[in-house]
């Protein structure tokens, strides 16, 4: 318990010095939203991969998707490398560094309203926003509580309150640049502490090929002739592991809170360093947890199982570090700490910035001053904190299940909504503004859609996209193809607007031979 304490004690205090270490990096909002667009390759990837991973891949999507799929699982977090972070930079990264620069654009609904020259789309875009990434920061706090209960005998509510306080104190004091900063720090922890509690878990069971042998021998309840299915290549279920692979990995493409790290970023050297460290973290947190996941059934004995038969998968993870040594136990508590206070750092800032500069502030009667902006800023910040907080802590204790289902749908309406106009809006010049609205309107009507057959009890269209991550699916891959039908038949946008914007791509610039051949031609001898 000592060593648990004091390792907690550092923790938070370090957390708290960085954030008012940055206070001279946020005097005013393009600061303390953006880090004044000057943040480098390292702290730009470690802030995009620890607010992809948070407590809930580590709790509970790592203790779900170990338990259905096995060791196949491992996939999700290699698609979380190659395609939501590899791909990601390389696609959306340089693109968007450019053209939200060229907009004067701080947030992914203020993108839109001067991608598309619509107020009412960035209106939308904030409302959306606000409604879903809420309960989405709700969840974040459900991988702490079995973990601090069985840890430190304290109730859960009580862990929701100081992760609370303390995330908000140093995202208040320091904005974008301490949560940087801590997510720098905190995704070291992440690395070292998953692989310490991958060998641990392994050591165990008996070791590597020991506890191969073990799960080889369980059997899959929907083909109990499918020998070895849990150590499998694909596992026993391989099209429902593409839905979670296609969810958890595309999705990231169209999250505000995870394309607004490329707004942030420095320069060409930055990206494509932060390109390399980002695939890399992905590849050792996300592949870590979900390979050690896959072997959650070898405690299919000790671990909580509902009312129904089936097993609680918040249990599995944590019961299988209850038998570990007290120091792994400690560095898995500030493990799960650091996943889930950097993203609920970069979800809050995320939610309080666009509320602010792309609600209040255009509806505003009055020009709103840089103070008054910041202080608006950081009192949603309080705000949005408080309310997650209040619904993560009634969900618990109350178990009211919608919440819950509403909690499932956010990530599949958000990247509904918002991945297909974002992604055509950054390459092509034909986007209109009515296939914006219509993604909007489909990205977010079957996830809610989705919510009421789930909680009518019929399924949604049929058992298959019941579940939200096929919905999910389903909502991102509609949007891909509503945004470019719908722009072929609705009015287009003023084609020198639309060419003055990306222009930011054309211009010239000079790089030496070493980095891009010039033609032979060219090249004469002094």
């Amino acid at each position: 318990m000592i060593i648990k304490v004091a390792l907690l004690i550092v923790f938070f205090a370090v957390m708290i010095v960085v954030g008012f270490m940055c206070r001279k990096n946020s005097t005013d909002v393009h600061g303390f939203v953006l880090g004044g667009r000057s943040v480098g390759p390292w702290l730009t990837a470690f802030a995009y991969g620890t607010s992809y991973f948070s407590a809930v891949i580590f709790i509970g999507y790592a203790g779900q998707f170990g338990w259905k799929y096995g060791v196949s699982a491992t996939w999700i977090g290699l698609g979380n490398a190659f395609i939501g972070s590899l791909l990601a930079w390389v696609i959306l990264g340089r693109r968007t560094r450019l053209m939200t620069q060229k907009l004067e654009s701080r947030t992914m609904p203020e993108f839109f309203g001067q991608r598309f020259e619509s107020n009412t789309l960035k209106l939308i875009a904030s409302a959306i926003v606000f409604i879903f990434l809420i309960p989405y920061t709700a969840s974040l706090y459900n991988g702490l509580s079995r973990l601090f209960e069985s840890a430190f005998g304290i109730d859960y509510a009580w862990c929701v309150i100081i992760m609370s306080v303390l995330t908000g104190i140093y995202v208040i004091a320091g904005g974008y640049m301490a949560t940087a900063v801590n997510d720098f720090i905190q995704g070291i922890i992440m690395l070292f502490g998953i692989v310490a509690v991958i060998a641990a878990v392994l050591n165990f069971n008996g070791g590597f090929m020991e506890s191969f042998a073990a799960l080889s021998k369980i059997e899959a309840e929907t083909n109990p002739d499918l020998s070895g299915a849990f150590v499998s290549f694909l596992g026993p279920k391989p099209l429902e592991l593409l839905g979670v692979v296609i969810l958890t990995s595309l999705g990231t493409w169209g999250l505000p809170q995870m394309v607004g790290k490329f707004y942030a970023i420095k320069n060409e050297d930055a990206i494509s360093k932060g390109t390399i460290i980002s695939t890399f973290f992905a590849i050792v947190v996300a592949g870590g947890c979900y390979f050690l996941g896959g072997f959650g059934r070898l405690y299919a004995d000790s671990i909580t199982y509902g009312a129904n038969g089936a097993p609680v998968y918040d249990s599995i993870v944590p019961q299988m570090l209850s038998d570990l040594p007290d120091i792994i136990v400690a560095v898995v508590i500030i493990l799960v700490l650091s996943a889930s206070m950097s993203t609920l750092s970069s979800l809050v800032l995320t939610s309080s910035s666009t509320l602010t500069l792309d609600m209040i502030v255009p509806l505003s009667k009055k020009e709103m001053t840089e103070k008054k902006k910041m202080l608006c800023i950081r009192v949603l910040i309080v705000f949005f904190i408080v309310i997650s907080a209040a619904i993560a802590i009634l969900q618990v204790k109350s178990q009211v299940t919608f919440i819950a289902q509403l909690m499932g749908i956010s990530w599949g309406a958000l990247a509904g909504a918002f991945l297909a106009p974002f992604l055509y809006g950054l390459y092509s010049r034909k986007v209109t503004k009515a296939s914006v609205a219509a993604c909007y309107i489909t990205g977010v009507g079957i996830m809610i859609a989705n919510m009421i057959c789930t909680a009518a009890g019929v399924p949604f269209i049929n058992a298959f996209f019941s579940s939200p991550i096929n919905a999910g699916v389903l909502s991102m891959i509609t949007g891909l193809i509503v945004v470019p039908v719908v722009s072929l038949f609705t009015k287009k946008m003023d084609k020198k607007a639309v060419d003055d914007m990306f222009e930011c791509y054309d211009r010239t610039i000079t790089v030496r031979v070493s980095t891009a051949l010039g033609d032979a031609q060219e090249v004469t001898k002094k």
